[in-house]
C-alpha cells in the first residue's frame, strides 16, 4: 500500500543548522537547502523505526554558504538551492526555483513505485500550472510490473520549456517530451501529496 495512506508518514524537515559543523543558521542568512537519498542502509533502519520517513527516500540536508562555497556537499546529492534563513516574524515558507522543481521531475523518471509516481504527477501538475509545461497527448499501454501483473497505464506526453528561467513567455523545446504516468488521483488525494511536497522543500505551491 501507498505510503500516502499512512497515518504515520513523515518527512525530514529543515533543521536550521549546518549539516556539516552543526552550526545554527541566523536569520538572514544564505545557505544552500540540499535533498539527499537514503541509501539501502538508511531506508533499512528507518523501517525499524515507528516513523516513516520521506517516501521518495529523500531527506532534507542544509549547508551553510561559506561549507558550501569550500566544495563540501552532502553525498548522494539528489538537488539543491539557495536560500536565505527568514527572520523570525517572516513566513517561514521558502520560494524554491522553478529549475529545482522541472529537475526533479527529470531526474525521478518512469517508475513502478506508487509513491514516486504521485509525488512527480503533482510536481507536473504544477509546472503545467506556472505554465513551464505542456500538455501534448496522452496515449495507453500496457506494461508488466515486476510482480508479473499485467497493467494499463495513461501516458501523458508532456513538452517543457527550453529555459525554465525564462518564466511562461519563454521558449518551448519542441525536440523535447517528457512521459509521465497518470496514476488518477482525486482532488484530496492531490491536495495531500502537493502539502507533503511543500513539507519536503520547505515551499508552497
Amino acid at each position: 500500500m501507498s505510503q500516502f495512506n499512512s497515518t504515520t508518514y513523515d518527512i525530514e524537515r529543515p533543521t536550521g543548522r549546518c549539516a556539516f559543523n552543526d552550526r545554527e543558521l541566523e536569520p538572514g542568512e544564505h545557505y544552500y537547502a540540499t535533498l539527499v537519498e537514503l541509501t539501502a542502509e538508511e531506508m533499512e533502519q528507518l523501517a525499524k523505526t515507528d516513523k516513516v520517513k520521506s517516501a521518495l527516500g529523500l531527506k532534507r540536508l542544509d549547508v551553510s554558504e561559506e561549507v558550501w562555497e569550500k566544495g563540501n556537499r552532502p553525498n548522494h546529492l539528489f538537488g539543491f538551492w539557495k536560500t536565505t534563513v527568514p527572520e523570525p516574524n517572516e513566513k517561514k515558507r521558502q520560494f524554491v526555483d522553478n529549475s529545482v522543481l522541472m529537475e526533479m521531475l527529470k531526474k525521478l523518471g518512469i517508475t513502478e513505485d506508487e509513491d514516486k509516481i504521485a509525488f512527480r504527477y503533482v510536481l507536473a501538475l504544477i509546472l503545467m500550472r506556472k505554465k513551464l509545461l505542456r500538455y501534448d497527448a496522452a496515449e495507453k499501454r500496457t506494461v508488466q510490473t515486476q510482480d508479473g501483473e499485467t497493467v494499463e497505464q495513461e501516458l501523458w506526453l508532456l513538452t517543457p520549456k527550453l529555459d525554465v528561467k525564462k518564466g511562461p513567455l519563454g521558449k518551448w523545446d519542441q525536440g523535447n517530451t517528457i512521459e509521465l504516468i497518470d496514476p488518477k488521483l482525486d482532488e484530496k488525494k492531490i491536495e495531500q501529496v502537493t502539502v507533503q511536497l511543500g513539507d519536503v522543500l520547505n515551499a508552497d505551491f
